[in-house]
């Protein structure tokens, strides 16, 4: 089988190594793509096949990790593919049973680790009629795949409902040394941290950096969870409070990075 790449971030170059070293060929559209995506693609090792319409041509398989706010329209530009389409995007189960309306085939999917640069380390959920044949392609593979149902949805929600605590909680956690600075105590806070709860001063400065790194992608997760929560008749005003915190979050070229300087650009954002 070939794959077609949609489109090769971080994760997806990853991913597309993994699929390499099990010997199948993946392409991927360099066209309208940046520079920092075509190196990224060539160290990987990815052929460049020029356009999404060549990809789709050459592809049985479609796999598309992208930024959840982007899952819809990266569908939509390869409408009328008739192979497989894998959403692997971090998008609610509704969302994901949007895109599967509109592909004859379709697969749903859901990633939860880092990138798979080492093996034991992240896994691929997937759910639908042909899970087991997209499954099949990362056997023996440094990324794990794990099949859910054959429910088009499920594994999307897998993946929800775990990034709701993982990235949720992170949110929380500056939203508390924030509204803590706010009200002038931030110092007797973290004081107490340090006291009763001393992994919580880590967690914060990891939290900072996935804001300022990777916060601009939060956002669309972040909403596709609270329509998560919302469809399942749960309050969605967690996780829409931590839209709001990645929003505010500087981005990287801000050159920010300590936990004391996010909160600061939170405060001043707000």
């Amino acid at each position: 089988m070939t794959v077609g790449l949609l489109h090769p971030g971080e994760m997806g170059a990853a991913v597309g190594a993994a699929l390499l070293e099990r010997g199948v060929e993946v392409v991927w559209a360099s066209k309208d793509r940046s520079a920092a995506t075509a190196g990224r693609a060539s160290a990987a090792g990815l052929e460049d096949v020029g356009t999404v319409l060549e990809v789709s041509r050459r592809a049985d398989v479609l796999l598309s990790l992208c930024p959840p706010h982007a899952a819809v329209e990266v569908a939509d530009a390869v409408a009328g593919f008739t192979g497989i389409y894998v959403d692997a995007n971090a998008i609610s189960p509704s969302t994901a049973q949007a895109i599967a309306a509109r592909m004859p085939r379709f697969v749903d999917g859901g990633v939860i680790g880092p990138p798979p640069r080492d093996a034991n380390t992240t896994r691929l959920y997937l759910s639908g009629a042909e899970a087991a044949t997209v499954a099949e392609l990362f056997s023996g593979s440094r990324l794990e795949a794990e099949i859910v149902s054959d429910a088009p949805g499920a594994a999307s929600a897998v993946k929800m409902a775990y990034a709701a605590w993982t990235k949720g909680s992170a949110a929380l956690l500056l939203a508390s040394r924030a509204v803590a600075e706010a009200n002038g105590v931030g110092d007797a806070l973290v004081a107490e941290w340090r006291t009763s709860l001393p992994e919580v001063e880590n967690r914060l400065n990891a939290a900072a950096r996935s804001a300022v790194t990777k916060g601009w992608r939060w956002v669309g997760e972040m909403e596709e969870i609270a329509g998560t929560f919302d469809a399942a008749g749960l309050p969605s005003g967690f996780h829409l409070a931590a839209a709001e915190i990645f929003r505010r979050a500087p981005h990287e070229e801000a050159g920010v990075g300590a936990a004391d300087q996010v909160v600061a650009a939170l405060l001043e954002a707000g």
